[in-house]
């Protein structure tokens, strides 16, 4: 079972040490992210996420995601910056939504800038504007990006929110990531935050996948048995559901690396290397 479980986990955690609650100063960030990638646990290590403002102090050659938070407007700037800097691989941009740009004009921005490598990320507004982003963004190669939680409890979705959104990217066939919030695998409580778990979250994209509606998503997403989700996601990895449920949810932003992995193989479903079968 664990290394089908390890295999559908592989590339899902983004690196994003430089940002909050995390704030690890870049010049500390960078190599903390090369030592990940040279760890025993490198397989499940991401993109380093950095602000696209700060690219050009990423001296090393990693693969980066930026974040664009002055909206498609600024992809040109960034694109021309990041060209005449001789370190690091772009793999992907994440774009925030101004309220005055319309969902098909960033896609459209989107379409024309980026070089057929770099995958665009359009993040979904937690209003009225959802709905337009996400027809937006279907049937393009773009992806959306769904906030999960932040440093206030406002900024942290309820169940029935985040099962809408999950639901909707999937009957869209659209891939999505999701960014803050997310410190450990199961839902829980950290003082006044109500926290989503990562695999609360996989296992929701994956009862979608197979026709769940949301109260069931919802459900799904509220279970904070460490043992019952432990269960489920080990039970979808072995038929490869939770594999294909990656094809939809395919990362999430964290400011450690280290404590989704420690959760993970005190789950059962990540194992270290000495703990491997002879």
């Amino acid at each position: 079972m664990s290394a089908l479980a390890e295999e559908a986990l592989h590339g899902l955690l983004d690196d994003a040490a430089v940002f909050p609650p995390g704030d690890l100063p870049l010049p500390q960030a960078v190599p903390a992210h090369q030592a990940h990638r040279a760890s025993w646990y490198a397989p499940f290590v991401g993109s380093f996420v950095c602000p696209a403002a700060r690219a050009g102090e990423v001296a090393a050659p990693v693969d980066l995601s930026l974040t664009v938070p002055d909206g498609p407007s600024a992809l040109a700037p960034v694109l021309d910056a990041f060209a005449r800097h001789p370190l690091g691989r772009l793999v992907a941009v994440e774009v925030v939504l101004p309220e005055s740009v319309p969902a098909a004009e960033a896609v459209a921005a989107l379409d024309a800038q980026l070089p057929d490598n770099v995958t665009g990320y359009l993040e979904v507004p937690r209003d009225t504007r959802r709905t337009d982003v996400l027809d937006a963004l279907a049937g393009t190669r773009h992806r959306a990006k769904f906030r999960t939680g932040g440093l206030v409890p406002q900024a942290h979705p309820d169940e029935a929110e985040l099962a809408r959104s999950i639901l909707a990217a999937v009957e869209r066939e659209l891939p999505f990531k999701c960014t803050a919030g997310l410190h450990h695998a199961v839902r829980h409580t950290d003082g006044d935050l109500e926290q989503h778990g990562f695999l609360n979250v996989l296992l929701a994209t994956d009862a979608a996948l197979h026709g769940a509606d949301e109260a069931e998503l919802a459900a799904l997403l509220a279970e904070r048995s460490h043992q019952e989700v432990a269960r489920r996601a080990a039970v979808a990895a072995e038929d490869g559901r939770l594999a294909r449920a990656r094809g939809r949810f395919v990362s999430f932003g964290t400011c450690s690396i280290t404590d989704p992995i420690t959760d993970l193989t005190a789950l059962g479903l990540v194992r270290r290397p000495e703990e491997t079968d002879a």
